[in-house]
């Protein structure tokens, strides 16, 4: 199962990419597992994740080609 990682703002500092593809994530739980030991300095980050275009605020089962953004927090104005 492949996942494309969408990566905005101040986090493309952090991680050097603004898209990642990870194999064999199952859910939101290990992706954000994955990436923080991939990018340690993601675990002091504030974010938001997108799946498929829709926020999610807890553990979320991802599926084969899905999506996810990392949303820095932004204001509006």
């Amino acid at each position: 199962m492949q996942v494309k990682v969408l990566i905005f703002g101040q986090l493309t500092d952090i991680t050097g990419l603004s898209e990642i593809e990870l194999e064999n994530i199952s859910d939101r739980d290990e992706l954000i597992e994955t990436l923080t030991q991939r990018y340690p300095r993601l675990t002091d980050s504030k974010y938001a994740i997108a799946i498929d275009k829709k926020v999610i605020t807890h553990n979320t089962p991802l599926t084969d080609n899905s999506i996810v953004a990392l949303l820095p927090p932004f204001s509006g104005g």
